[in-house]
């Protein structure tokens, strides 16, 4: 199969595209021909290096960890999808830019969406429900989303005005009518962030989720009044500090379909902000490592 690799950590020269041996799924998985695949900044920070204390690969690797496309094979023990199914999902830290890809967690991928908003789906999504679901019930709740046009903080506004919460999420003044369309009320992140909120949000702050790692976690404390009224599922060094718990992206086909749900419904929909073809891997970890994206960057094959 075709595929983007690196034998070395490094940079985004370290990239190529080459044949690669096919991968077969074990016990529980799934294989699938990929029609497109995301990347994440997960994605260039264990390329790297930067992260490989917590998150080591065996080199070569295939970057990428979400991927849509149709089940061509499937492990012992899988039920409930078929040779030919249209899934999205998640396999390992590594392994989704290629032709094939396995993948240990899934769902139907909604007619709704297209493979590049499916392939932009399923880390964003367990991501953001993993910290909304930290937070607790969201019924008659307003929430902050701090980094709330980024892939994940983009979830987290749809999720959660779906579940039936109030958002309000930051964001640079660019992204202020981006957010307005998610559903949320914008507001820009920094210094005088209080003194916004005051105005927008006039009866308070009940639950902040912080997606985007950027320094702010203290004042996003005092914001809230209380630690236990904040996740994150970006600053874990800052949450140790200041007793914020983390949340943690998990391989859980419930919340893939879960996600699903709500994308047939019209009530989510992956936000791309640009799709490369497997060719151009390196430009698409390029500008995905630049920051500043609004929504997800797919790679096409």
């Amino acid at each position: 199969m075709r595929a983007a690799r690196y034998h070395e950590y490094g940079d985004t020269t370290v990239l190529t595209v080459e044949e690669a041996p096919d991968p077969a799924p074990g016990p529980g998985e799934i294989r699938i021909r990929v029609a497109a695949a995301s990347v994440n900044p997960v994605d260039w920070k264990v390329r790297s290096g930067a992260v490989r204390d917590v998150l080591p690969v065996d080199l070569p690797a295939i970057p990428g960890r979400d991927a849509v496309g149709r089940v061509d094979r499937t492990g012992t023990g899988v039920e409930g999808v078929g040779i030919g199914d249209r899934v999205f999902g998640l396999g390992g830290v590594t392994g989704a830019t290629a032709e094939l890809a396995v993948l240990s967690a899934w769902a139907p991928a909604p007619a709704e969406w297209s493979d590049a908003d499916a392939a932009g789906a399923a880390l964003g999504a367990v991501t953001a429900l993993s910290g909304l679901k930290a937070l607790g019930p969201l019924p008659g709740r307003t929430l902050l989303v701090e980094g709330a046009a980024g892939g994940v903080g983009g979830a987290a506004v749809e999720l959660a005005v779906a579940a039936g919460a109030t958002v309000i999420g930051t964001a640079g003044p660019h992204n202020h009518a981006f957010l307005t369309e998610l559903g949320a009320v914008p507001t820009t992140y920094g210094e005088g962030l209080a003194e916004r909120l005051a105005v927008v949000a006039p009866q308070g702050i009940d639950l902040v989720l912080d997606t985007a790692a950027s320094g702010s976690l203290g004042e996003l404390v005092r914001i809230a009044g209380d630690p236990s009224r904040v996740v994150t599922v970006a600053d874990h060094q800052g949450a140790g500090r200041l007793g914020v718990r983390v949340a943690d992206a998990v391989n859980d086909s419930t919340w893939l379909a879960e996600a699903a749900a709500l994308g047939a419904q019209g009530r989510y929909t992956p936000r791309v902000e640009r799709t490369y073809p497997l060719e151009e891997i390196a430009k698409a970890h390029a500008h995905s490592e630049g920051g500043h994206v609004r929504g997800k960057i797919v790679v096409t094959l």
